[in-house]
C-alpha cells in the first residue's frame, strides 16, 4: 500500500532487498561497515541512474540535497563523494553482478511471451563498444598507438521480452567472435548473430548441444548445395532456401554436418541477405519457413536498439569511478534500474514505454505521489526520441 512513500521507495519495492542482503554476505560486503552498506550504495548508484547524474560529485550532491529524506529514500546516511568513491572501488562488483542476474530473472519470468512458438528462447546477441580515456582508464586498453582506451559489452538480449540475460564485460580490443565461448547456451533455444560472428567451429558447437543459430553469411562462404526449393510467393523475397554442407577448405573440418542457407532480398533496402542456420523446415521438432529465418535475423535488430537506448537514457558513457570495479558496478546498476522499471510495467500493467516512464520519475523521484496516478495519465508533451519508439518492440 501507497501509504505516502516517496516514488523512489515505492520503484524499491519491486526489487528483494533480502535476496541481496544474503548476496552481500557471500562476499562479505559489509564486513567492518559502521554506516553506508552495500544496500545503501546500490540504491545510491540507482538514484543516480533514474535521476539523471553526470558525475560523482553530481551524485553525492543530489543525495545530500534530500539529506532530510535519507532515511526514508533508504541512503541510510547521504554519502559523502570520497564515501561513494571508495566504495565503488573497493566492494566486489560481483555482489552487484549476481544481484542483476536475479533481477533480471525476475523481469523475464513477468514478461515471458512465446510469441515465435518454436519451443524455445530467442535471443539475439551481439555487443557495443564505450570508449574511454586511456589516461584516466589505464586497465581499459583499445587502440594503444591512438591512446583509447574503451570496454566492451557483449549482450544476450532476450527477443521475446526485450530484456538483457547475459553480459560480459572485456576490454574493447577483444574479438566478438571470442565472446561465443562463454554464452550460456540452453539446448532447443535460437541465437542469432550478425556476419561478424561467421566461426563455424563455434557455431557447431552449438549444434552439438541441441541449440540453433541463425548467422548472417558473407559472400565468399563456399556451400554446395544438395537439396533445395525452387518456387516461393513472389512478393516474400524468398530467393533460396538450400541444404547442403560448407564446402570450403576450412569451413568443412570446422562445420562436417548439414547446413541450411536462405537467400532474402530486402525490397525496401534493396538489399540482399544470406543467412545460414541449422533449423530445417523438415525437422520433426520444428516446422521453420525460410520466411521465419528471415524475420527471426530481422529481430535481431532489437539488441541494436536496446544498446541505443541504454546509452541514451542511462549513465553508463560517462563513469562515476575510474577502476575497472567502479565501472562494473555502474553498468550494473544501470541493468538493475532498467529490468525494475520493466517489472513495474508489467506487474502494475502500465500502459506507458518505459523510457517515458524514466522521464516521469526522474523528476518525482522524492515525491509522495502514488505510482498508478504517476504513471497511469498519458503526457503527451513527452517527446519520443528514439526512431519514432522508445524501447526495443518486435518488428
Amino acid at each position: 500500500m501507497h501509504k505516502g512513500k516517496f516514488v523512489f521507495s515505492q520503484l524499491l519495492d519491486f526489487i528483494d532487498k533480502d535476496v541481496f542482503l544474503r548476496i552481500s554476505n557471500k562476499y562479505g560486503g559489509n564486513r567492518y561497515v559502521k554506516f553506508f552498506t552495500c544496500w545503501n550504495q546500490l540504491l545510491v548508484m540507482i538514484f543516480g541512474q533514474l535521476s539523471n547524474r553526470e558525475s560523482l560529485r553530481d551524485v553525492t550532491l543530489a543525495t545530500q540535497a534530500h539529506a532530510s529524506k535519507a532515511f526514508h529514500l533508504g541512503f541510510g546516511k547521504a554519502p559523502t563523494k570520497s564515501n561513494l568513491s571508495k566504495a565503488n572501488k573497493n566492494r566486489d562488483y560481483r555482489i552487484f553482478e549476481e544481484f542483476a542476474y536475479r533481477v533480471i530473472a525476475e523481469a523475464r519470468s513477468c514478461r515471458a511471451e512465446d510469441i515465435f512458438m518454436l519451443g524455445g528462447n530467442i535471443y539475439a546477441f551481439d555487443s557495443t563498444t564505450i570508449e574511454l580515456c586511456l589516461e584516466t582508464f589505464k586497465w581499459a586498453l583499445f587502440r594503444k598507438n591512438q591512446g583509447k582506451g574503451g570496454i566492451k559489452i557483449h549482450t544476450l538480449f532476450d527477443v521475446e521480452t526485450s530484456i538483457p540475460t547475459f553480459f560480459h564485460i572485456t576490454e574493447a580490443r577483444v574479438n566478438d567472435i571470442n565472446a561465443m565461448d562463454v554464452i550460456p547456451y540452453e539446448k532447443s533455444s535460437f541465437y542469432i548473430f550478425d556476419r561478424g560472428y561467421n566461426d563455424f567451429k563455434r557455431l557447431y558447437a552449438i549444434e552439438s548441444i541441441g541449440a540453433y543459430f541463425v548467422v548472417r553469411g558473407k559472400k565468399n562462404n563456399d556451400f554446395k548445395p544438395m537439396k533445395w526449393k525452387r518456387r516461393f510467393p513472389p512478393d516474400s523475397g524468398i530467393l533460396s532456401d538450400a541444404i547442403g554442407y560448407m564446402d570450403g577448405q576450412l569451413t568443412m573440418g570446422k562445420y562436417p554436418e548439414k547446413i541450411r542457407r536462405v537467400i532474402y532480398w530486402d525490397e525496401v533496402n534493396k538489399k540482399k541477405f544470406i543467412f545460414f542456420t541449422n533449423a530445417f523446415d523438415e525437422d520433426e521438432r520444428l516446422d521453420i519457413s525460410p520466411m521465419m529465418v528471415a524475420e527471426l535475423y530481422k529481430n535481431r535488430w532489437q539488441i541494436e536498439l536496446f544498446f541505443k537506448w541504454l546509452k541514451q537514457h542511462l549513465k553508463i558513457k560517462k563513469f562515476w569511478g575510474e577502476t575497472e570495479n567502479a565501472v562494473r558496478i555502474q553498468i550494473y546498476s544501470a541493468i538493475i534500474a532498467y529490468c525494475m522499471m520493466a517489472i513495474v510495467q508489467k506487474k502494475m500493467n502500465i500502459d506507458r514505454p518505459i523510457y517515458e516512464m524514466l522521464q516521469l520519475a526522474s523528476v518525482s523521484l522524492t515525491e509522495t505521489l502514488p505510482l498508478d496516478k504517476l504513471f497511469g495519465k498519458p503526457n503527451y508533451n513527452i517527446v519520443n526520441e528514439l526512431n519514432g519508439s522508445s524501447e526495443p518492440t518486435l518488428f
